[in-house]
């Protein structure tokens, strides 16, 4: 295997979409420095996640891996939750109380971010463990997959950020964090569910994914939009 191929191609799908969300907020642009902040504490948020999943998967007291339930389990809680989790931390700790944080649209600017730091190293440590191959299936699979659901979660932190009150503003994002744990772990079902139920579990990983990153379209254009309507930023002519 080529290894610098394999982290090449394990790390520039992430790098791309950061690029593209930062682009997509140009009206005003986020602190290039935070961008980076976050990136890196997302990628960083790895290795408490595999502590986490490892130490989560073998609590006995709930089921055992050859239980015909244990891929929901593995996919929603040991996996979603956990990851999910820890991006929402992240944002909330780091970026929801920074001035710069000014529309909707930075929340998904942030929670994309994170979630990419979070995915650019997974990616590398699955195609230092499995090869090239990977490398590419993940690239039009899991890392489209991270970054819709970091843009629903973000939306809600962004409309959480302008709510009336606090109660509202946690609502808002427990529903976007419900939302991406969901998403995520109905498509990672799609995956871990193959040994136990059948192999065409995996016919709805696509399904899945387009479902998803199309609510994540239309999250970031009524972002923009009431963005746009409050004020919040301004067409240039």
């Amino acid at each position: 295997m080529n290894v610098v191929l394999a982290l090449t191609l394990a790390i520039i799908p992430a790098v791309i979409i950061v690029i593209y969300f930062y682009r997509k907020d140009k009206a005003k642009p986020e602190p290039k420095g935070l961008i980076i902040r976050i990136f890196l504490l997302g990628l960083f948020s790895t290795l408490p996640a595999l502590i986490l999943e490892m130490a989560i998967s073998e609590f006995r007291g709930i089921l055992k891996p050859y239980h015909v339930l244990y891929p929901i389990f593995k996919a929603f809680v040991v996996a979603a939750i956990v990851e999910e989790s820890l991006k929402l931390f992240i944002v909330r700790s780091v970026a929801f109380r920074k001035k710069c944080f000014d529309e909707i649209m930075d929340g998904i600017v942030y929670a994309v971010v994170a979630g990419m730091g979070f995915a650019c190293l997974e990616n590398i440590l699955y195609v230092l463990g499995r090869g090239l191959s990977v490398a590419v299936l993940r690239a039009f699979t899991s890392i489209p997959l991270h970054a819709a659901v970091s843009v629903i979660m973000g939306y809600y932190i962004g409309m959480a950020k302008f709510s009336e009150n606090k109660g509202t503003g946690r609502r808002l994002i427990l529903k976007g964090f419900l939302l991406a744990v969901f998403f995520h772990g109905l498509y990672d079902l799609c995956i871990f569910a193959v040994p136990l139920w059948s192999q065409f579990t995996a016919l709805g990983i696509l399904p899945v994914l387009i479902w998803v990153i199309i609510l994540a379209r239309r999250k970031i254009k009524l972002a923009l939009r009431q963005d746009l309507e409050a004020g919040r930023i301004r067409i240039k002519a």
